[in-house]
């Protein structure tokens, strides 16, 4: 049995009772797991099995495919102030796909799952800004070599994301932004 802490990234309705959990950690990377039963209303799931929320996970890692049965869920952190505004949960969004988008499944990032606890933190007490996800596009870029230290700005870290990676940078950026400008201030 494995055991990990890892941000609860993505949740899939799987069957009547049943969740796909998609999960960020450290030393595990990006993979997934099946709560059976997790909707049940007497499940040891119930109530836990939340977006962006940080726990202590214990799963069997499958032999035979990438979808590792989770066997039991702690939180660590709820996260709860992030259900507080539309902008903040459509900015955790961005972030999560954003990363999604740049790392391969399985592989650890230490570095990119600390700038993802750093921000949803950030995020639980404070709307998101310009400044923020621009902040976190270039640090996730540096992260990944695509750029020098400091050398990019101002929504420069986003493209050369999307131009090494050759795929479109998810919606949800120009969602965000739109809603940071058009929010009364």
């Amino acid at each position: 049995m494995e055991k990990t802490e890892a941000i609860l990234i993505g949740r899939t309705r799987y069957s009547e009772t049943t969740l796909i959990v998609q999960w960020c950690s450290a030393d595990q990377g990006l993979f997934r797991t099946i709560a059976k039963g997790a909707l049940r209303p007497k499940s040891a799931f119930a109530g836990l099995l939340d977006l962006f929320v940080s726990a202590d996970i214990s799963y069997t890692q499958s032999r035979s495919s990438d979808l590792h049965k989770l066997v039991e869920a702690h939180w660590q952190n709820p996260r709860l102030g992030l259900r507080s505004s539309y902008g903040r949960v459509l900015a955790a969004t961005y972030l999560v796909k954003l990363i999604s988008l740049v790392v391969e499944p399985h592989a650890p990032l230490p570095a990119i799952h600390e700038l993802l606890i750093k921000a949803l933190d950030y995020l639980n007490d404070h709307d998101p800004s310009r400044a923020l996800i621009e902040r976190f596009e270039l640090r996730l870029a540096e992260d990944l070599g695509l750029v020098g230290e400091g050398l990019a700005a101002g929504g420069q870290a986003a493209h050369a994301i999307e131009d090494n990676f050759h795929r479109r940078l998810p919606v949800q950026r120009r969602q965000v932004l739109t809603w940071i400008e058009e929010r009364p201030t």
